[in-house]
């Protein structure tokens, strides 16, 4: 796979984010699918509310047409990992899709109850598993840097389950301040699609390199001041697919270092929650952990931006020690 094929996988996907906003976001602002901003949330952010959200439907839609197209320019695009990537993409998508959907048109404040989105994540998590298994697939889980692997037997698939909740879920946790999810993802994706060149698994990395181009191409519209919010629609999708990604090329345990700005944000969370129900104390002035540094003082892009340095290091250092 050359340099070229990468741009060209980024370029096709940026435009056809791009594209996809233009239409996308007018169409959300006529049908009235406005963000409501949570009272308890910092003040700053009410002004944020009507802003149009489910915006994860404009690099969703990018990622699929891209990789429908460049699967016309190349060979094996659309091969059984892709298809489930793609499964996982639309699949959490969808869930978070209808948990917007109950929300914002039918202004039931609750959406989707967190059994019911657990319950929808389990079953495509069991679907793309079998999918997989229908191949060869290695039910291991390779520690990073020491090249050992731990093969967990029938007991992969309760892994996989956990891993995918997990981490849709803990990015979806992020999802809080303008373009916070949408640099870190594409950060995030791009160190996987160097670990995927790195490992022979091209059509991997050429999935990562769309989603790469689609969030910065959805990034022209989410920045700050945002146009347009991701919502779940988009946030557990993106998880859902990073996590697949990480299990795909087994390097499952190296999310935890290229993914630190989203444990760290659950982990945030967590602690909160313990805190409060063991001593009636909160650790954080507000959590996820983003919300603490606001509350502290900082602007909301001076977070944005270091939690983005964050992102980067935390990417390179690892697929450096893994590459090199």
């Amino acid at each position: 796979m050359t340099l070229a094929t990468t741009l060209t996988a980024m370029a096709v996907a940026f435009i056809m984010s791009i594209l996809s906003g233009f239409l996308i976001i007018p169409a959300l602002r006529r049908m009235k699918f406005g963000q409501s901003i949570r009272e308890e949330g910092p003040k700053a952010h009410q002004k944020k509310a009507g802003t149009p959200t489910m915006g994860g439907l404009i690099f969703l839609t990018s990622i699929i047409l891209s990789t429908l197209i460049l699967s016309y320019i190349y060979d094996d695009v659309l091969t059984t990992q892709t298809i489930v990537l793609l499964l996982i993409l639309v699949g959490f998508g969808l869930i978070g899709f209808i948990d917007d959907f109950i929300i914002v048109v039918l202004k039931r404040n609750l959406g989707l109850t967190s059994l019911q989105k657990l319950i929808g994540q389990i079953i495509v998590a069991i679907i793309a598993f079998f999918l997989l298994k229908m191949g060869p697939f290695a039910t291991t889980v390779t520690i990073p840097f020491i090249a050992i692997d731990i093969d967990l037997g029938i007991m992969y698939i309760a892994f996989l389950i956990f891993w995918l909740v997990g981490f849709s879920n803990a990015v979806n946790i992020t999802d809080g301040l303008d373009g916070l999810v949408a640099g870190c993802s594409a950060i995030s994706f791009a160190a996987f699609g160097v670990l995927a060149l790195h490992y022979g698994q091209e059509s991997i990395a050429i999935f990562t390199f769309v989603v790469t181009g689609a969030m910065l191409g959805f990034l022209l519209f989410n920045s700050k001041p945002a146009k347009v919010f991701m919502g779940d629609t988009g946030s557990l999708a993106l998880g859902g697919a990073l996590a697949m990604i990480s299990i795909l090329i087994k390097q499952e345990v190296l999310l935890l270092l290229i993914g630190i700005v989203y444990v760290v944000e659950t982990l945030s969370v967590i602690i909160q929650v313990i805190s409060f129900k063991l001593t009636g104390k909160r650790v954080f002035k507000m959590s996820p952990i983003h919300h603490h540094f606001e509350l502290s003082g900082w602007s909301e892009w001076k977070i944005v931006l270091v939690f983005w340095g964050v992102a980067a290091l935390a990417a390179i250092v690892p697929v450096l020690l893994e590459v090199l």
